[in-house]
């Protein structure tokens, strides 16, 4: 079972969108050491859905680093 399943099944979004993200870095470096034309022409549109995912992924990653720092105020002002 791969990455992306797994996290799929535990609809664990942002382990999700990392397991993504590396299937299509990995899938753009094949692109770019590929003799094939067809291969490389689907470069474009793998670099976008790559760079739309790392941006989800760096959204969702500074809402958990908020929520983070919030939780720690709070505690701060309890106390």
């Amino acid at each position: 079972m791969g990455q992306l399943s797994k996290a799929t099944r535990e609809y664990a979004l942002l382990d999700g969108l990392k397991a993504l993200a590396d299937s299509l870095a990995a899938d753009i470096d094949e692109c770019d050491s590929s003799g094939d034309k067809d291969m490389k022409k689907l470069k474009p549109q793998l670099s976008r859905q790559y760079r739309e995912t790392m941006l989800k992924i760096s959204e969702l990653e500074d809402d958990v680093d908020d929520d983070e720092i919030a939780a720690i105020i709070g505690r701060a002002s309890d106390g």
